[in-house]
Order: structure tokens, then C-alpha cells, then sequence
């Protein structure tokens, strides 16, 4: 009954997050970059890096190199991800995961990132971490 159990999860993990990137780096708060592909973190917002946040936008506010700092203390050698769309920038907006648990979670959990309901049309962000996405 355990095994049986264990397997369904693992499963499911492994459909939520079906890929694996490894070579990866972080480019501010709530992106990385995977090779030439740039990875947008689906439904959040982080602080704006200097000279990034325009006049007519609404930033997250925030210390920029705090929330870059988190992130970065969240990934790991070999990420799992799921792609779900592109924005308007030619990003791959997806969610990422690690040993750390869902990357747009940990940032609000950290409080580095403010959840965007607008970002998370389909309410995946909410799906995977409800408590994370309501603070």
C-alpha cells in the first residue's frame, strides 16, 4: 500500500515537472537563464534590478539583490521543469523545482517576490503552493 502510494507521488511529481535543466543561472528574482533559453517564473513578481523597473510600470517593491540572492540559494545542480507559455518578451514562462520545493514558492515564501494572479491565469502557481500565493 506504501509503495503503491510512493509511486503515485513520485508520478505525479514527475508529470508536473517533466523535464530537467542543469545548465542554469539566475538573472534576477524571478528568471534564469538556461543555456540561450530565458525562464520566467510563473505567477510572480520580483524588485526590479536598478534602471530596470520603467516610469509607467508598477514594480514589486523590494531589495533587487535580496531577491536575486534568494533565488540563488534555491537552485541546484538539476532543476525540474515544466514549460507552460511564452510572454510577449519570447520567454519561457514555466515552473521550476528543486530540493528547495517549487523556485516562485520559495520567493514568496521568502518574501522576496509578490504573488500575480493576473501571471497566474490558470491558477498553477495557486495549485501548487495556496499559502504561499494568498500572502
Amino acid at each position: 500500500m506504501i509503495t503503491t502510494v510512493l509511486a503515485l507521488l513520485l508520478a505525479s511529481a514527475s508529470l508536473a515537472y517533466p523535464d530537467t535543466i542543469t545548465d542554469r543561472r539566475v538573472t534576477d528574482g524571478d528568471t534564469i537563464r538556461c543555456g540561450r533559453e530565458r525562464i520566467r517564473l510563473r505567477g510572480i513578481d520580483a524588485p526590479e534590478l536598478p534602471g530596470h523597473c520603467r516610469q509607467d510600470r508598477d514594480c514589486a517593491p523590494g531589495d533587487p539583490f535580496a531577491s536575486t540572492d534568494s533565488l540563488r540559494a534555491a537552485m541546484a545542480p538539476t532543476m525540474r521543469i515544466r514549460r507552460i507559455e511564452r510572454d510577449r518578451y519570447g520567454r519561457t514562462v514555466a515552473v521550476v523545482s528543486g530540493p528547495k520545493g517549487d523556485l516562485s514558492c520559495w520567493q514568496l515564501r521568502q518574501g522576496q517576490a509578490i504573488y500575480k494572479l493576473q501571471w497566474d491565469r490558470t491558477r498553477v502557481l495557486a495549485g501548487i503552493c495556496p499559502a504561499d500565493a494568498q500572502r
